[in-house]
């Protein structure tokens, strides 16, 4: 049985509050329904499908990479993506390789994941 699309990521945080509101501030993710775990956490949602699950209470490894390199989520809205991670002193990287490709920015979430937004090419971009 092959694999026919993503269903979710699955992240560690020490912070659930302000890994929920980074989320939900800088991707839209909106906080929904969660079955009655044992442990604490949070599922995020892009519209129905709870793309993102946080767990909380365990203790994060060091370094705070893992062997997931990165998540990626298409988006819209690129100029207030950047501005808004300019406000809050978010570090971030933004390439495009060719005309026809996607912008890629990058930046991390409190916990230290990477997050990679794809954003058409046609995009407007900030100044640079």
């Amino acid at each position: 049985m092959p694999a026919t699309s993503m269903n979710h990521f699955t992240i560690l945080t020490d912070d659930l509050d302000e890994t929920v509101n980074f989320y939900h501030e800088f991707l839209g993710l909106e906080p929904g329904e969660r079955p009655p775990f044992v442990f604490p956490g949070a599922w995020l949602y892009a519209g129905k499908t709870a793309v993102l699950h946080v767990i909380a209470g365990k203790t994060l490894p060091e370094p705070r990479e893992g062997v997931i390199d990165h998540m990626a989520f298409s988006a819209t809205g690129l100029i207030e993506t950047v501005n808004k991670l300019k406000q809050h002193n978010i570090d971030y990287s933004l390439r495009q390789f060719r005309d026809i490709d996607p912008w890629q920015l990058f930046f991390f979430d409190p916990s230290g994941a990477k997050i990679e937004l794809d954003y058409p090419p046609t995009e407007p971009t900030p100044a640079q």
